[in-house]
């Protein structure tokens, strides 16, 4: 699966990431811009928020969740790139 660094990220605010931690740590914080779809309702019902001509930026908390769902959403089709570190490298970013 392909990786991007957090800072890269961080450049192009166009960029929307797609959190897939809880609602609740998503509320708590988040990188700016990303949007939050927990990983079970991904998983349940990827053609509900991506689209296969399309390339997603997403991330957990600190990549593991983000390489499972990855290999698998790419396996059907879809584009998927991880955040590499999720969301501890945004914070340790923020430092």
């Amino acid at each position: 699966m392909e990786q991007v660094l957090i800072e890269e990220i961080l450049k192009y605010p166009h960029i929307h990431p797609i959190d897939i931690r809880s609602k609740r740590r998503y509320q708590e914080s988040h990188i700016p811009g990303a949007i939050n779809i927990p990983m079970e309702e991904l998983v349940k019902d990827p053609e509900r928020y991506l689209n296969k001509n399309e390339k997603y930026y997403v991330y957990c908390e600190f990549g593991y969740k983000t390489k499972r769902i990855g290999r698998v959403l790419n396996e059907l089709g879809y584009h998927i790139i991880e955040i590499k570190d999720g969301f501890y490298a945004y914070e340790k970013q923020m430092k």
